[in-house]
């Protein structure tokens, strides 16, 4: 009999707070990822629906720069009670044309609304919470960058905004500790003001 072989002693693992837990030689496995950084899959959107059935007054033009967006109707005049929310909703799109569509209308929108846009903010919180729990790093800095173009496009929108942000800031605290995400291959800093 050799007993210069050493036995190995394999740890059993076990779930936390039961009974083989406090046997000997038994370890306790740790909680399983919760996946609260992970992004979403988004859903088809009414956005991406009006578009495809040719019902939004917007185009893509195909240009030597790239692509622009083209209005069929002029922007000043559109319902922004309707529109505002509808471009808003897109802002979860990922794929191309109805991303660039919904992100470059909403800005477009936001430049030329004035007066229109205070009183739609409380139409926008629903889409904008639902493109920031997508969780996905593109739409999340598209929306942050909208709502900083939202806050400064009209007078009072600020303020308008206060008594929504139990919907809207619990995300951003999930991500306030995040050092930095990836977004098209850049880096964003969170800690950075």
């Amino acid at each position: 009999m050799d007993h210069s072989k050493k036995t190995k002693t394999t740890k059993l693992q076990a779930e936390g707070f039961t009974l083989e837990a406090y046997r000997s030689k038994t370890g306790v496995s740790g909680p399983p990822p919760t996946g609260i950084f992970k992004g979403r899959p988004t859903i088809s959107t009414n956005f991406r629906k009006l578009y495809n059935h040719g019902q939004l007054p917007v185009c893509v033009d195909h240009c030597t720069g790239g692509h622009r967006i083209s209005w069929k109707l002029n922007i000043t005049s559109l319902d922004y009670n309707y529109f505002l929310p509808l471009f808003f909703d897109g802002l979860v799109e990922t794929v191309q044309p109805y991303e660039m569509l919904a992100r470059h209308g909403v800005h477009e929108m936001l430049e030329a609304g004035g007066p229109n846009i205070l009183p739609v903010v409380p139409q926008l919180i629903i889409p904008i919470k639902k493109a920031l729990n997508t969780k996905n790093n593109q739409v999340m800095y598209s929306t942050m960058k909208v709502l900083q173009h939202l806050v400064m496009s009209a007078e009072h929108v600020g303020g308008a905004l206060v008594p929504y942000y139990r919907q809207i800031l619990p995300v951003f605290n999930l991500f306030k500790n995040k050092k930095k995400i990836i977004v098209n291959g850049m880096s964003v800093d969170f800690k950075r003001r």
